[in-house]
């Protein structure tokens, strides 16, 4: 209690930041075009030929798809033996099974770690995109996972980090690396803010440490083009980004990082994107201001949000889909729910508000944990699907 009050106070004394942030966003204004353009000369300097561009604005009416289908690459869980195939409503799920075949000895399968990464497939008429969105842990699982999926890099329409969590892009750099000249020229790489860049420490239980930066030097000889969203915006002409997600919920931000203003050796975070007051302080609890969740509106169904961690709220994140989409219909949430550890009351709470929205379905992964899985589950019942590393998920 006394360790969630410090950090409390630590929130409520943190200056706002004054820089590259413009007020809440609405439908009708979408876009921070000062801001976005000081935020993408400040990066031109650090990134040189990976210089990001100001992203598209949502607009209205969104795109709306005829089919949506989400692979999970990497994940918390692998249970080989799952039904390979079946259908729940309006679903049909897929699971990859393991790497054996009635032609070959035992090879190589799956691999699941602490971490996310999901590649989405979308179609519109005779318009095909393919989105991967975080990379996990490791580069190893990544690109061994990316393999056994049939998920060709070089078909990649877009790439969207969520947040600057290690368990979130720390298969990136060895992503890039591994598939150089094989991705589509200044293939896009959609962050939510500078303070995505910045290096963290992991200081809550179990085990405190250093948890990473990203490799800008990899970004850079991978020619990708940084795009800049702190506002919404269109990925890959078929799906958006929330912009910076509102905490408008009862929902409370337990930053289990502190984040590190500077750069050092090409990577972090430039200190100039921050307030003075922030300036001074140099570190300090991750607000997570950059965090984005990614959505994606299907015809006659709704959106299918992918939340990623909700680190701000996996309500406040659904909600703030809805919003600056204009769409008030939640087909599924899919992606991290951010729920352990917190106490039942909590737990209830959230599910509680989850039901108010009213999504057909729920995909809790990763940090969401058991118990509100099993608390989800015991209330809406098939509603509440299982996924696993390799699950595909496909929304028609």
């Amino acid at each position: 209690m006394r360790a969630e009050a410090s950090e409390e106070s630590s929130r409520r004394n943190l200056p706002r930041r004054s820089r590259f942030r413009c007020v809440e966003p609405t439908r009708r204004d979408v876009t921070c075009g000062g801001a976005l353009a000081a935020f993408s000369l400040l990066l031109t300097d650090l990134l040189g030929s990976a210089s990001p561009v100001k992203a598209d604005a949502l607009a209205e009416p969104i795109p709306t798809l005829d089919r949506v289908a989400v692979r999970i690459v990497t994940e918390d869980y692998q249970f080989a033996v799952a039904p390979s195939r079946r259908k729940e409503g309006g679903v049909v799920i897929e699971n990859f099974g393991w790497g054996i075949g009635p032609d070959h000895p035992p090879g190589r399968t799956l691999v699941s770690e602490f971490g996310l990464s999901m590649h989405v497939e979308s179609h519109r008429g005779d318009e095909t995109r393919q989105i991967l969105m975080d990379f996990g842990f490791t580069p190893e699982a990544l690109n061994n996972n990316l393999t056994l999926l049939g998920v060709a890099p070089a078909s990649l329409d877009a790439l969207v980090l969520s947040h600057g969590h290690y368990d979130h892009f720390g298969g990136l750099a060895g992503f890039l690396g591994n598939n150089a000249g094989q991705l589509k020229p200044k293939l896009p790489f959609y962050v939510g803010g500078e303070d995505a860049f910045c290096a963290r420490d992991w200081v809550a239980p179990p085990v405190k440490g250093d948890f990473g930066v990203i490799d800008r030097e990899a970004l850079k000889a991978a020619d990708l083009m940084v795009m800049s969203t702190p506002e919404p915006s269109l990925v890959g002409g078929h799906g958006f980004t929330s912009g910076r997600i509102a905490e408008q919920s009862f929902e409370k931000l337990k930053s289990p990082s502190v984040m590190k203003l500077g750069m050092d050796h090409g990577s972090g975070c430039s200190a100039a994107s921050f307030s003075d007051a922030e300036q001074k302080l140099g570190s300090f609890l991750d607000q997570f201001n950059h965090e984005i969740a990614t959505a994606f509106n299907l015809k006659d169904r709704g959106l299918i949000v992918l939340t990623s961690c909700s680190h701000r709220g996996v309500v406040n994140a659904v909600r703030q889909a809805q919003e600056v989409s204009g769409v008030k219909k939640v087909h599924a949430v899919i992606g991290g729910f951010h729920l352990a550890p917190y106490p039942p009351e909590y737990l209830a709470e959230t599910l509680s508000a989850l039901k108010e929205i009213g999504p057909d379905y729920l995909v809790p992964l990763h940090c969401t944990g058991e118990p509100f899985f099993d608390l989800a589950k015991g209330e809406l019942g098939p509603k509440v699907i299982r996924a696993y590393t390799g699950t595909r998920l496909d929304f028609s």
